[in-house]
């Protein structure tokens, strides 16, 4: 491996600014909340934005693993097919690693919303009813792999692996701000940039929103190829067109997968059964009627889903929130100088929580128990890494006043 690469590749992986912007991330979702309030108006309902975060954090655990892969891909390539090696500290590489990358996002996201097997990966991030800056972090598992191919051009044209993985954080943080329904038009800013009111279309489906505004950044890419559209009169209907009904962060993960694999099933013809994941997401083989019209919509016809949770869970997981949310920022700053069963073992205990949190909005009994586990496990996991050197003995002290607190807390979620 040239010189060259391998520093890239050591600088690519000490970068995570997404991991930076989390606080930042949720002192705007506080803001949007009380800005919501003040106006009267209800852009957050609580489950579904804990949904929300809680697949965000899923999605951050999984990119914890698999952005190895994502790098080497991207380094392989860049090592051996780039046709020159762009300097990373000239303004014009970063201008053409912005502009570039957005249009590769805008191919790549067009493609998850038309071709079956990547949009259930992608169908994810679309899945609220609600439209706010909670869903901008509903990000899916799969999606950093499914993304691989189409950036790969980016390292053929000789964009550096450091300066390709922050303009990737670039175009990812741009996006954050658009997903809110408090900021209207903006003006000239319409015409080139991608906006809340263009965002908001491509969160909609009613007929007119359906497959458009794909861009991250430029909204000249949905300008150029045909998929531009303007933000209705009256506000879209947010979600997926059949309605995704679960607080569980994997199964909004997998059932989509589950739909794909029963329809390939269903299909008579072999031919039929392997166009199935290739699809679009409204085909359907002509013995089941062909393709499904999306209907006309609105929200009478499209009521908000909601579940009977466990009495108080809402204050338990909000009395939570916070230390699983400095332990996550924690870990995807520092999961590089874990070894594998600590990072493996820290990952599952992160994971197992948000699961917990979805099945205690369900009320499902199964939830009340894996939160005891977890509660424990918590508390044994500290003991070790603290052992190992790994985890600061102060630490130890909080971990501590958890674990004298478990049989209140899950005694009264029991009894509840």
């Amino acid at each position: 491996m040239r010189t060259s690469a391998a520093r890239g590749i050591l600088r690519t992986m000490e970068l995570n600014p997404i991991a930076v912007a989390i606080p930042a991330f949720f002192m705007l979702i506080a803001v949007e909340v009380g800005v919501s309030w003040a106006k009267g108006r209800a852009v957050y309902r609580l489950h579904d934005a804990v949904t929300d975060l809680s697949c965000g954090i899923s999605s951050q655990v999984s990119v914890a693993f698999l952005k190895g892969l994502t790098l080497v891909a991207y380094v392989a390539v860049f090592e051996h097919l780039r046709l020159t090696e762009l300097p990373g500290g000239s303004a014009w590489t970063w201008v053409l690693a912005i502009v570039a990358y957005d249009l590769l996002y805008y191919a790549w996201h067009r493609a998850s919303h038309r071709v079956n097997v990547l949009w259930a990966a992608h169908v994810v991030h679309h899945q609220s009813q609600d439209y706010n800056l909670a869903v901008a972090l509903r990000q899916a598992v799969l999606t950093s792999v499914t993304s691989i191919p189409f950036y790969l051009p980016l390292a053929i044209l000789g964009v550096p692996p450091w300066v390709y993985a922050l303009t990737g954080a670039i175009n990812t943080l741009y996006q954050f701000w658009i997903h809110t329904r408090l900021v209207g038009r903006l003006g000239p800013l319409e015409w080139v940039l991608n906006t809340p009111s263009h965002h908001r279309v491509h969160h909609g489906i009613n007929p007119s929103c359906i497959d458009r505004n794909h861009a991250g950044m430029f909204i000249v890419w949905d300008r150029l190829f045909g998929t531009f559209a303007a933000e209705p009169p009256g506000e879209p209907v947010y979600g997926t067109v059949k309605p995704h009904r679960s607080w569980n962060p994997l199964w909004a993960n997998v059932a989509s997968w589950v739909d794909l694999w029963r329809l390939s099933a269903s299909c008579t013809r072999w031919q039929d059964r392997i166009w199935a994941w290739l699809a679009p997401p409204e085909w359907r083989p002509a013995e089941q009627g062909g393709a499904v019209a999306i209907p006309d919509i609105d929200r009478s016809t499209a009521p908000l889903w909601d579940s009977t949770p466990y009495p108080g869970s809402a204050a338990y997981v909000l009395a939570w929130f916070l230390p699983i949310a400095v332990a996550v920022t924690a870990f995807i700053q520092l999961e590089g100088a874990l070894a594998l069963p600590d990072k493996v073992a820290v990952g599952g205990l992160i994971v197992a929580t948000v699961l917990a949190w979805g099945a205690l909005f369900e009320g499902r009994a199964w939830g009340l128990w894996l939160e005891k586990a977890r509660l424990v496990a918590v508390a044994l996991a500290a003991g070790a890494l603290a052992a190992e050197g790994a985890l600061p003995q102060w630490a130890l002290a909080p971990v501590a006043v958890a674990l004298v607190a478990i049989p209140r807390q899950t005694n009264r979620l029991v009894q509840l």
